[in-house]
């Protein structure tokens, strides 16, 4: 027993000084007349019945205060922020929840926003909005984890995780593992991975057994972009088609080599939005491709993009209209958000097209 008091103590210990920490660093970046207090107390509840790890003290310039009711995580993931922000429930604007940690990731801090849920890391990253009396405050800190080496490598990079990511977001039916391990062409190991990442980021929803329950695809395609950007598709080499992208759009209707069109071309298929002045396209072989086409290699004027994969997982659910090839909304939406110029733009109208539009692109 008193070895266990005094393991308890010592988390008690590590907490109070971590949280201490943080009121630190929160005091640096409060506005000149802004003080924060913490008081001896460790913790508060609220009228719902939330007990937060400690109680501090915000006062404005004109002292009127407002209490911070501070969460403590050594480690939370955006699944986590879903079950702390069900346990904290309703906020008065008396109260405003306050999430410390010593990292919090992009995703992370994505549902805590939304969850309007306070948050500060030791990296530097703050969010935190008052009501009364008023004060916000964002700052941005590290985008990485500086202790990532301690943690086991998780990622959705590469061309496994590519396959596995279309297969999800293209289907609306439900695959268990091996389903979908078979119509990836992955292994079931590396399925249960990816799929215990995706539930650890709130991107999937299991069912008690176990089972994939739900997959909310919009989050997977701004995850897989965050992580595998369009620069990393492939070689991509530029050239310039002199007698205008129309003649060259006729040509590709008797192109006999695998080809599809991403970019904001395709998209204007979906979402015509724009008059795109670039053509992105997908082919096995950039120099023959160019050169049966009669393109010229250029660095200025450049008004053709011709990308070698790294995989054929993009011309995966291709589509042909009037006799073109495109590349599926899922891909080309993926390419956009993290594409130079118009790009991310032309994504998210994309993006917009596919919510209101599911059943006519998820098979």
């Amino acid at each position: 027993m008193a070895n266990q008091d005094n393991t308890n103590s010592l988390s008690r210990m590590d907490e109070r000084d971590a949280i201490q920490r943080g009121i630190s660093q929160l005091r640096m970046r409060l506005p000149q007349g802004w003080e924060v207090e913490l008081p001896q107390r460790e913790s508060r509840s609220d009228s719902w019945g939330w007990v937060a790890d400690a109680l501090a003290r915000l006062y404005g310039p004109d002292r009127r205060s407002s209490d911070l009711l501070i969460e403590y995580k050594s480690r939370i993931d955006p699944r986590g922020v879903l079950l702390l922000s069900k346990r904290i429930g309703h906020m008065n604007n008396e109260s405003t929840a306050l999430l410390m940690a010593p990292y919090l990731s992009t995703a992370t801090q994505k549902e805590l926003r939304e969850a309007r849920i306070g948050y500060l890391d030791f990296t530097g990253n703050i969010w935190l909005s008052v009501t009364s009396p008023g004060l916000f405050i964002e700052v941005r800190g590290a985008k990485e984890d500086p202790n990532r080496e301690d943690r086991p490598a998780r990622s959705l990079k590469g061309a496994k995780a590519a396959r596995l990511i279309r297969t999800l977001l293209d289907r609306r039916e439900v695959l268990g593992v091996r389903g979908l391990a078979a119509e990836a062409g992955v292994d079931p190991g590396y399925v249960s991975r990816v799929i215990s990442l995706l539930e650890s980021e709130a991107i999937v929803d299991r069912t008690p057994r176990g089972g994939l329950a739900k997959v909310d695809w919009e989050k997977l395609l701004r995850r897989w972009g965050q992580e595998s950007p369009f620069e990393k598709r492939g070689k991509q080499v530029f050239y310039i088609e002199p007698r205008g992208l129309s003649g060259l759009m006729s040509r590709l209707q008797a192109e006999p080599r695998r080809y599809a069109i991403t970019g904001g071309m395709a998209a204007n298929q979906w979402a015509p939005i724009t008059s795109p002045r670039l053509l992105t396209i997908y082919v096995d072989d950039v120099e023959n491709f160019a050169k049966g086409q009669g393109l010229r290699p250029t660095e200025t004027g450049i008004n053709v993009v011709l990308i070698q994969p790294t995989d054929e997982y993009v011309y995966k659910k291709a589509e042909q209209r009037n006799g073109v090839w495109y590349a599926a909304p899922s891909q080309v939406a993926a390419d956009l958000l993290t594409s130079p110029g118009r790009g991310p733009a032309e994504g998210e109208e994309l993006i917009e097209w596919m919510r209101m539009n599911e059943g006519a692109w998820r098979g």
